[in-house]
């Protein structure tokens, strides 16, 4: 029997034998102390990446968008979001619960302009919320793994900034925006006061995020870390794993990239199939399929393939390092057998 297609998302991702070796060889001390060697390289290294002055390593990209956000917020603010973005959908409500921050979405796919920023804006008085932050999300997942514009991005940042707001930047899969554009992550990262990336998606880490900012923003953040229950132990570990992820796995994902496009193209024209070639820009391949996106995950798991949904018509698949051009192929054939 064939291998399975594990295509549900790219956190499905094992860590390869050398990434288990370099964790079970880490140094390791009491993070909570601020004592782990393996942690605070990964810290520096994210921080030298992003261009910022620290960083906090944290156990999950939920709490570093959640603890970025609390730290540049007071319970009443507002912030502005993209449509369906992931701190927004994903995260159990817990900028209104824990923060007590409520969002305001503007734009229509995920991305939205500076003239849309400052049409939503709102300064505060006694019968509003007052808008405090800008948040952004790149790539974008629920819009499809699509990558900001680097011009509008700017001009986004400098119109929060200009009206007094703070930016915060979700760069869960900030790696495979820099693939995508050729931009280095530190020009992705520019503009923005709080930066919340990933170890555990396109990098194949097996655990954890990295919120990166000021000191003094940090500071913050690492009290709420512990507020929240993300103070951890010898941790290094699981840094050290993102160490190696770091070094080995960014410049791979230009195979997802190019594996997804294989995948999509493959698909493209098939009978009750429908996906827009020009927003597969990186890892993430949104197909509709006219028979229902659970009959035909249904009827692809029983041929081997694992996918997700992301509407009642829509099927997100995701590329990442554990599979290969072939497997995509394979799975796009599944699909368009069953749909």
């Amino acid at each position: 029997m064939a291998a399975v297609v594990d295509l549900r998302s790219d956190t499905v991702t094992r860590p390869t034998a050398a990434m288990r070796q370099a964790m079970a060889e880490a140094e390791v001390g009491d993070d909570v102390y601020g004592e782990d060697p393996t942690v605070r390289r990964l810290e520096e290294r994210i921080a030298e990446l992003l261009g910022t002055e620290a960083a906090l390593f944290v156990p999950t990209g939920t709490m570093a968008n959640q603890i970025a956000l609390r730290s540049l917020t007071r319970p009443g603010d507002e912030v502005i979001i993209g449509v369906g973005a992931h701190c927004w959908r994903y995260e159990s409500g817990a900028l209104a619960a824990l923060a007590g921050v409520q969002t305001q979405m503007i734009g229509s796919d995920g991305t939205f302009t500076a003239a849309d920023v400052r049409a939503a804006h709102r300064h505060a008085d006694p019968y509003s919320a007052p808008t405090t932050v800008v948040a952004v999300e790149n790539t974008h997942n629920v819009a499809g793994g699509i990558v900001w514009d680097r011009e509008a991005l700017a001009a986004v940042t400098a119109a929060a900034h200009q009206l007094g707001m703070k930016t915060h930047l979700d760069g869960a899969r900030i790696w495979n925006a820099a693939i995508a554009t050729g931009a280095s992550e530190k020009e992705l990262a520019a503009g923005f006061d709080t930066i919340s990336v990933c170890l555990s998606k396109g990098l194949g880490a097996p655990v954890g995020s990295v919120v990166a900012a000021s000191k003094a923003v940090i500071k913050d953040c690492h009290r709420a870390r512990k507020m929240y229950g993300g103070g951890m132990r010898q941790s290094g570990i699981l840094a050290a794993g993102g160490l190696y992820a770091l070094d080995h796995h960014r410049t791979r994902l230009v195979e997802d990239h190019a594996n997804a496009k294989a995948f999509a193209e493959a698909l493209s024209g098939k009978a009750r199939i429908e996906i827009d070639l020009s927003r597969v820009q990186t890892n993430i391949v949104m197909v509709d399929v006219e028979r229902g996106a659970a009959a035909v995950i249904e009827a692809a798991k029983a041929k081997g393939v694992l996918l997700g949904a992301a509407s009642p018509t829509r099927i997100r698949a995701v590329t990442h390092l554990d599979v290969d051009h072939a497997s995509v192929l394979r799975a796009a054939a599944v699909i368009a057998e069953v749909a």
